[in-house]
């Protein structure tokens, strides 16, 4: 059976993308995890699935699942590769759409410059509802990890993230770090680890090993999950230039407990093939 795809990337955080609505696509936790493997598949930190949405006030629902074959709740730079991606295939001639996710409706925008706005929701600190296994939602808190004491923020961008300041980002320990912040027993449904370094209050600088995927050249959601914690913890001002290895991106946060947080950044196709996925 073929399977037609595009490759996107946006700041170098590459998916696949699946249009779930002119064909039918039944994927399963081991065909995503062929699909992203860089050696006998397509390649890919994400695999975003396009459908027609459950129900009225959207006009899409959006699936995501990581390389290893896990689905996840939502992805930020994917939100914005989503709506390039059924504009360009004529699925819809709205700059603006309504989207459903596993955690909620999001709202991308085509700019005129090309690049793609999205309203990502309000950030979440609760520690519940991130969920984080805490009795307080102060904005620090100690995280025990390989014997050190790490002071990190928790929050949710519909995904969980520990966000931690750090002095260099360049020499932050991710790769050695960020798997046992990932499993911590404190997060139940695993966590996103984000390393900021602060250049001043309207710029940082961002490095984040992602959940079910490992580290990536960008997170969406973890800009969107940085600025909000160092506007909570007073280091930042309401509009954030975020540098990650792969781009930039511009966040926006007021800083209300309902203010949603605005990204902005590109989405660009690579290119389209079909894969056999009845050939191993």
């Amino acid at each position: 059976m073929k399977l037609k795809f595009t490759k996107m990337q946006g700041l170098g955080n590459d998916f696949v993308v699946l249009d779930g609505i002119q064909q039918d696509v039944a994927l399963t936790p081991e065909l995503a995890r062929r699909i992203a493997d860089r050696h006998f598949g397509v390649g890919c930190d994400q695999i975003l699935l396009v459908e027609r949405p459950s129900g009225p006030g959207a006009d899409f629902r959006y699936r995501i699942w990581n390389s290893d074959g896990g689905e996840v709740e939502q992805c930020g730079n994917g939100a914005r590769c989503f709506v390039r991606f059924v504009r360009d295939k004529g699925l819809t001639a709205k700059d603006e759409i309504r989207v459903e996710t596993a955690s909620g409706l999001i709202a991308p925008r085509l700019e005129a410059n090309g690049e793609v706005t999205v309203n990502m929701g309000a950030p979440v600190f609760e520690p519940g509802r991130i969920p984080f296994e805490s009795g307080s939602a102060a904005p620090v808190q100690p995280l025990e990890v390989g014997g050190a004491t790490l002071q990190i923020t928790a929050v949710s961008m519909g995904n969980p993230h520990a966000v931690q300041v750090v002095a260099d980002v360049d020499a932050a320990p991710v790769a050695a770090q960020g798997p046992a912040i990932e499993r911590h027993p404190r997060f139940p449904r695993r966590v996103n680890a984000g390393y900021m370094q602060v250049v001043d209050r309207g710029r940082i600088r961002l490095r984040v090993w992602e959940r079910g995927a490992g580290e990536t050249l960008a997170c969406g959601t973890g800009a969107c999950a940085a600025v909000a914690a160092g506007i909570r913890r007073g280091l930042l001002d309401s509009k954030v230039v975020v540098d990650t290895r792969g781009g930039r991106l511009t966040i926006r946060w007021e800083g209300g407990d309902n203010e949603p947080v605005w990204m902005t950044g590109p989405a660009v196709t690579v290119f389209e093939g079909e894969l056999d996925i009845d050939r191993r």
